[in-house]
């Protein structure tokens, strides 16, 4: 079980790894072995996660959630294999968590009087600038 938040914890059959080859620096090494990992969680099935969280979940992954709803991270920061396990891991942690925080409350708001009047002052002087512009009606 990975430990998410005091009430959310995920099943590790839950996440797919996959370790496949990294670009980047590493010379021979980096052509022969696979040390990037490709982290998969399918989000929309996954029963460990309340309904709230998943929805903002699939919200907050963007682009790393495919239209099937599964969650993909690559991680490839490091030259072996159980670092770069680690940080997806991490990095996956971190998203749940993140999704895991309710959004505050928006609270409408209502301009200040003092904004109010500046905003009217504003108004006024760029109307006689612009009243400065026009021709004289006179000629």
């Amino acid at each position: 079980m990975l430990r998410i938040t005091g009430r959310i914890r995920l099943d590790e059959h839950e996440i797919e790894e996959r370790f496949i080859r990294a670009s980047g620096p590493g010379g021979q090494n980096v052509n022969k072995t696979s040390t990037a990992v490709q982290l998969r969680f399918r989000v929309v099935d996954s029963p460990s996660l309340p309904e709230a969280v998943r929805e903002r979940l699939l919200r907050i992954g963007g682009a790393r959630v495919d239209k099937r709803g599964v969650l993909t991270i690559e991680a490839r920061r490091y030259r072996d294999q159980s670092r770069n396990r680690e940080d997806a891991l991490e990095r996956l942690v971190r998203l749940v968590r993140k999704a895991a925080e309710k959004p505050a409350p928006r609270r409408p708001t209502t301009p200040t009087a003092a904004s109010r009047q500046r905003r009217l002052e504003d108004k006024h002087k760029r109307s006689a600038i612009k009243k400065s512009r026009r021709p004289d009606p006179a000629e």
